[in-house]
């Protein structure tokens, strides 16, 4: 009789680690999940802030007529573009990021930065692509952890990450103009 009552005591043992064990796996992808949505609220924070940064450089009188248009249209783009990461804003963040390119070029730079105006809209636009590139770097880094994560065989065969469709990283040009990284 003890040694029956032993081995249920095992058994009940080995159930609650195990219990135990899966509560705390669905509780850290759970966890990785609430993280990769504070990344792309983050991220797409910092895109409109560099969408309304290009189109405060677009409206500054600052730019010849035809650079603005490109760029004003540009930024326009990126903030209409769906908010949920797909092909559509990728192709709004990458005609900007261009759009940026051709129209910050070494002269246009620096007849900027001899004044004020300028200079400050230009430190915002660095800054906001800075924090654009920081964003993504960021989203990505935390969607390779739930990818891995959801790798592993456990999640898999007890189904802890439930049906939330498995992440994607955002792949779009966020390099800053060359020219304006000097800033």
């Amino acid at each position: 009789m003890s040694e029956v009552l032993s081995w249920v005591f095992a058994v009940l043992f080995v159930l609650v680690v195990i219990a135990w064990y899966l509560s705390y796996t669905a509780a850290r992808v759970d966890r990785l999940h609430v993280r990769l949505s504070g990344t792309l609220a983050a991220l797409d924070a910092r895109l409109v802030r560099r969408a309304e940064a290009a189109v405060e450089l677009a409206n500054s009188g600052l730019l010849d007529g035809a650079t603005s248009l490109i760029l004003a249209n540009a930024a326009a783009e990126s903030l209409e573009a769906p908010a949920e990461h797909g092909e559509a804003r990728e192709l709004a963040e990458n005609d900007l990021t261009e759009a940026l390119d051709l129209a910050l070029t070494p002269d246009v730079v620096s007849s900027l930065r001899s004044s004020a105006l300028g200079e400050d809209v230009l430190g915002r636009l660095s800054s906001a692509c800075l924090r654009v590139q920081l964003a993504r770097r960021f989203h990505n880094d935390a969607v390779t952890d739930v990818r891995r994560m959801r790798r592993t065989w456990t999640i898999r065969l007890f189904h802890l990450a439930g049906h939330t469709p498995m992440p994607h990283t955002v792949e779009f040009d966020d390099a800053s103009p060359e020219h304006l990284v000097a800033v």
